[in-house]
């Protein structure tokens, strides 16, 4: 699937100007797989990580833990391609609809959400389809 990008710069501003940006400069985004629905994951964006996702088509996210910008998949090979971008109601939070390439958890599970409530105890309810150690070279 090719990446989608949003060439015009004004276009890209347009919409950058559209967001309500938190007092830190981030914004949650949540990716979700663009043919099925499923949710992958939730990230955060700040405007130069939106304005690099827009410009190239390949997701990329800012890394509150290593304070710089984080291209989804720049070490394990498992890429995001976004399809579309949409904001919701407030302009506080973005959607990506994505093309996820592998798995998306750095666990090694498809989705970010693999814990619920069964009988009482937080369960994990899906299992790893790769070893992270081989997605991260741990």
């Amino acid at each position: 699937m090719p990446e989608t990008s949003i060439a015009d710069p004004e276009s890209r501003a347009r919409l950058i100007a559209a967001i309500r940006f938190d007092l830190r400069g981030l914004v949650p985004a949540i990716a979700q797989q663009h043919d099925t629905g499923e949710v992958l994951m939730l990230a955060w964006m700040n405007q130069a990580a939106v304005e690099e996702t827009l410009a190239t088509g390949r997701v990329c996210y800012f890394s509150r833990s290593r304070n710089g910008l984080w291209r989804k998949g720049e070490t394990s090979g498992q890429v995001q391609r976004l399809v579309d971008l949409r904001l919701d109601c407030d302009g506080d939070t973005l959607l990506l609809l994505v093309d996820q390439t592998g798995v998306a958890c750095h666990t090694g599970r498809r989705n970010c959400f693999y814990l619920a409530l069964r009988d009482g105890q937080v369960t994990e309810i899906a299992r790893p389809e790769m070893d992270p150690e081989a997605l991260y070279g741990r």
